[in-house]
């Protein structure tokens, strides 16, 4: 009787599986890279122009929603059921509210705190594992949370040297917990649309139709935000006079919109990369560093280094699991605090 062969390993095969994601995880920091510039650009912008940060996006939310269904076309296709339509629009109304509040926080804080509080997602995930998950080993997710408070508690009171603490926000004074709160509760906002996005639908196409419905309806919400915003509290007359062609207004919409959606989209199907990530920060601060390194911002990197690896032990304290525990066929918490199953459609 011979023996079966032993299967034949070839070594181009081992050498190529680990290079495959090498291109999209460069896509992933280009991406990421462009839509931080985004950032800092709008910045700068708002501040020297002084224009309503509200009406700002709203004009950048418009000419995005457009794009988003003329690419998507949610009107074709299978029938969206009410099931799915209606917590879509809801989830539009939270975007407009998460926009609201990140730009407000964009102005009072910087770019670097409004982005680093993006992160502040996370904390979603310490509740969803304490409250839906598994309770295994509870103590080290609150412990992730503390580490997470004490990055905060960093940023605004003092909780590094003094030396470091005022070169790690760029504010002239110290950042008080009122100029904070805006930031943090917009990334929660962040965090929990995602989370919202997720539930509705695991299909990626039908979560992309859907997203361009997420989108209009944002706009349409903050329409009377943006004009009462305009009308009350900006130093232009009217939206007509911003400057649209400006690279604050251009890159704001492709890459901090529409492009950075696909990007984090791809990111989360293909290298299982979401946001609120250790990985993802660690992109991100590299790109915060360049940004503020060419913007010639008050920066420390040692600070601002001590103030990431603090938030990174948290977020991965906070949102891991013991994967080895866990078969297959139960649902993996990911980052952001939400419950993501593997199943089938078919099967839930």
């Amino acid at each position: 009787m011979m023996s079966p062969k032993p299967p034949i390993s070839d070594p181009r095969l081992a050498r190529s599986t680990p290079l495959r994601p090498t291109p999209l995880q460069i896509i992933h920091v280009i991406g990421n890279f462009m839509r931080i510039w985004s950032v800092y650009s709008l910045y700068h912008y708002l501040s020297d122009k002084g224009d309503s940060v509200v009406a700002f996006i709203f004009s950048c939310l418009v000419p995005s929603s457009i794009v988003f269904l003329v690419l998507q076309k949610p009107w074709k296709g299978r029938p969206l059921p009410n099931s799915q339509v209606i917590p879509t629009v809801i989830n539009g109304g939270i975007m407009a509210l998460y926009y609201t509040l990140w730009g407000k926080g964009l102005l009072s804080c910087g770019p670097l705190v409004a982005l680093i509080a993006e992160y502040a997602g996370a904390i979603l995930g310490v509740l969803s594992a304490a409250l839906y998950g598994r309770r295994v080993r509870i103590w080290k997710k609150f412990g992730g949370l503390a580490a997470m408070m004490a990055h905060i508690i960093s940023y605004q009171m003092g909780g590094l040297p003094d030396h470091i603490r005022h070169s790690v926000v760029q504010e002239k004074q110290p950042l008080g917990m009122k100029e904070m709160v805006v930031p943090i509760s917009a990334g929660i906002l962040s965090a929990l649309r995602r989370v919202i996005a997720r539930r509705i639908s695991l299909k990626n196409q039908l979560k992309r139709r859907l997203h361009a419905i997420t989108v209009a309806s944002a706009t349409c919400f903050l329409f009377p935000v943006a004009m009462w915003d305009t009308i009350l509290g900006s130093t232009s007359d009217s939206i007509i006079k911003f400057q649209f062609p400006s690279w604050a207004y251009l890159s704001t919409i492709v890459f901090g919109i529409i492009f950075v959606y696909y990007i984090d989209n791809v990111a989360e199907e293909r290298l299982h990369l979401v946001f609120s990530s250790p990985r993802h920060l660690m992109v991100s601060g590299g790109c915060i560093i360049l940004m503020e390194i060419f913007y010639k911002m008050d920066f420390s990197l040692l600070g601002f280094l001590i103030c990431s690896i603090i938030l990174g032990y948290g977020i991965f304290e906070a949102t891991s699991l013991e994967r080895s525990k866990t078969s297959p066929s139960e649902p993996q918490e990911i980052s952001d605090g939400t419950l993501h199953n593997h199943l089938p459609v078919s099967a839930i």
